[in-house]
């Protein structure tokens, strides 16, 4: 029996996804989760062979969530379903370990057939998001993103510097560095072509 827990922030999409799951004799839905936060609070007590992840969601993403999951439990398999096939979310994604990447839309049975595969140590990821990911690369470092993640949320520059325990002069290198790369306008505006690509 593999155990899945599903996160998802839309309540109706999440008792969907599970309803469906559920009805394969093979699959067991062991618990809900409504962001990464939720999810990494239940782990420990759920014991899921399987994650299956939404992206966007308040609090923690879920490619934060596969990269905590990443660092903190290796052998746990990750998968991600998302209606965004942005080339930056995949390339993520993958580089933290996941082994399935779905559309929303795909049909259940593919769904269902990707979690079995991704259970015996096979990769599944959707041919059209395969090829957005192959025509887009990220030029940010991690260290900008974070920088243009907290200012696209409202923060000053010394509170961002605050936060990663950096001096002012260097988050604003950080930024302009960043601004540059994206052929962006401001910090604004480059932290709207980052999160259209994926790449926040």
């Amino acid at each position: 029996m593999i155990k899945v827990l599903v996160v998802e922030d839309q309540a109706l999409v999440r008792g969907a996804i599970s309803a469906l799951l559920g009805l394969d004799e093979e699959i067991e839905v062991v618990g809900e989760a409504e962001n990464g936060l939720d999810a990494l609070s239940k782990i420990e007590s759920l014991r899921p062979d399987l994650v299956l992840t939404d992206i966007e969601m308040p609090q923690c993403s879920g490619i934060e969530l596969v990269e905590k999951l990443a660092q903190s439990q290796p052998n746990l398999h990750t998968m991600i379903m998302t209606t965004f096939a942005r080339a930056g979310y995949i390339r993520r994604a993958l580089s933290a370990g996941v082994k399935g990447f779905v559309l929303k839309e795909a049909p259940s049975e593919y769904l269902i057939d990707a979690i079995k595969k991704v259970m015996k140590g096979q990769k599944v990821i959707d041919p059209e998001l395969a090829i957005n990911a192959l025509d887009d690369r990220d030029p940010l470092t991690e260290k900008e993103r974070k920088a243009l993640k907290l200012a696209a949320d409202g923060f000053k520059t010394a509170e961002i510097a605050a936060q990663l325990y950096l001096s002012e002069g260097t988050v604003r290198n950080y930024l302009s560095d960043a601004i540059a790369k994206l052929n962006a306008t401001n910090r604004v505006d480059a932290a709207r072509i980052a999160r259209q690509k994926g790449w926040l």
